[in-house]
């Protein structure tokens, strides 16, 4: 199939075109769209750009959908957009801009079709295909983004100096779009991000933050990063991580480099999850390591603490990135402060109440930390590897004969603190989360089951070690 047969496919094309005849415009579906639709890519997002007044298209094509199709307007950007069934439509008048050098945000003037395709940040990005009658299906490629997307290449269509001081996040979109189509960057256009990465700090946090996610989510995100870390992009907003890289050496002993150990849990783990927090407790997961790195002539290499200390870390550098301060920062928080721990239950000796405990702090993630503790083998030697997942296979086991027996998983205590007070006639008081720590401890250390029955008698052994008393209504 021919490209004007792929876009003849789409009514939407057809419908514009007419519409940008009748009002005298010439207009071309142009940028995202394109670039998928030739790479047989899905793609529900689509630009028109049209010489002349774009505002006045998207009014026009919206009339032929009916009185119910909005047209949302943003005049200050000269731009309209449209819902047509799954997709998201664009309309833009063609247009060349100028910027200022504290700011990514241009200055924006009437211009040609060729001045707009000029200002798009990569050549696979500037095809533009002709919707109007006479031309339908006619393809523009002015920088040669065809060829480039056959050498599998990201290339900026002008000096990359330029295209990445003028706006900086296009050094993060480059890498994304790298990441995403496993495309090599340009070695011209690569040396314009490794001369500009210092221009990133002109960008908002949540602007890269939303391109680093998108690495993250990639098939391969190792790739992204290894684009990010040579290019100096990832030390402009996560030196942290770009501290884990290095080897040092005491004589003959050595430690892993933990850059490239992390890089490898995360790809080891992004088959098994799509889950974005996930692949973030995969990155976080020895963030300390440099911090607690220490050398002893006997042990050699540690890093003692490191998963309580990158817990620790974790809200700050969230916080930092303009990550989400919420449920989820936790979930990873949790995740980073326990992937030691399964491993430490191994050992045939290991007591039910070590898998209680760690069955009652996961909760519902434990799942989620199994796949992290997995992910996270990432020896050279086959056989350690196997020793190591067949070892994690025990644990998991284990976890689900106590969690079937004793049910601590989403362990909510047999008795309320409300209970507590009403049975003993008492206020809200220090004695009351006592009684309640004790009673939890008491099921996690096996020496009660997890039931109403045993924990009231329990409690009540307690309460008379305190000295209360039930109230007088109390059975």
């Amino acid at each position: 199939m021919n490209l004007s047969e792929k876009i003849a496919d789409i009514q939407l094309f057809k419908q514009v075109g007419a519409c940008a005849d009748e009002l005298g415009l010439e207009t071309y579906v142009i940028g995202g769209f394109v670039r998928d639709l030739l790479l047989n890519r899905p793609c529900k997002d689509i630009d028109f750009v049209c010489v002349g007044d774009g505002i006045q298209l998207a009014k026009k094509v919206a009339q032929t959908y009916g009185s119910n199709t909005k047209v949302n307007i943003f005049k200050n950007f000269g731009t309209a957009n449209i819902r047509v069934g799954d997709y998201e439509v664009e309309f833009v008048g063609a247009r060349k801009e100028s910027y200022r050098f504290d700011s990514r945000k241009p200055e924006v003037e009437a211009g040609t079709l060729q001045e707009d395709q000029e200002r798009r940040d990569f050549t696979i990005n500037a095809l533009a295909i002709s919707v109007n009658a006479s031309s339908f299906g006619v393809l523009l490629d002015p920088f040669e983004g065809l060829k480039d997307m056959k050498r599998k290449l990201i290339r900026t269509p002008l000096d990359p100096d330029i295209t990445f001081s003028d706006d900086p996040l296009r050094m993060m979109r480059a890498i994304r779009f790298a990441a995403q189509l496993q495309y090599d960057i340009e070695p011209d256009t690569f040396d314009g991000i490794v001369h500009n990465a210092h221009r990133l700090s002109i960008i908002s946090g949540e602007r890269v933050i939303d391109e680093l996610n998108k690495i993250i989510m990639t098939k391969k995100p190792s790739y992204g990063f290894k684009l990010l870390f040579v290019s100096g992009l990832l030390n402009e907003f996560f030196p942290e991580m770009v501290e884990l890289q290095g080897v040092d050496s005491v004589g003959d002993q050595s430690h892993k480099d933990n850059f490239y150990h992390t890089l490898q849990v995360l790809d080891n783990i992004c088959p098994h999850t799509d889950n974005l927090w996930l692949r973030w407790a995969a990155i976080m997961h020895d963030i300390a390591k440099p911090a607690t790195k220490r050398f002893h002539p006997k042990s050699g290499w540690t890093f003692h603490g490191h998963e309580d200390k990158g817990a620790r870390m974790t809200p700050g550098i969230f916080r930092r990135l303009k990550l989400p301060m919420d449920e989820r920062m936790k979930y990873v928080q949790k995740l980073v402060k326990l992937h030691l721990r399964p491993i430490a239950l191994v050992n045939d000796k290991v007591t039910d109440s070590a898998l209680r405990r760690l069955l009652f702090e996961a909760g519902d993630d434990i799942d989620d930390l199994m796949k992290l503790c997995r992910a996270d083998v990432t020896s050279k030697n086959d056989n350690k590897v196997k020793r190591f997942l067949a070892n994690f296979d025990k644990v998991d086991n284990k976890l689900k004969q106590v969690e079937e027996k004793d049910q601590v998983r989403n362990f909510q205590p047999p008795i309320s603190g409300d209970e507590i007070m009403s049975i003993f006639g008492i206020n809200p008081s220090k004695v009351v989360g006592q009684l309640k720590e004790e009673i939890k401890e008491a099921i996690l250390d096996g020496k009660i089951r997890n039931n109403k029955s045993e924990a009231l008698e329990l409690m009540y052994s307690l309460a008379e070690e305190k000295g209360l008393k039930k109230t007088e209504k109390q059975p």
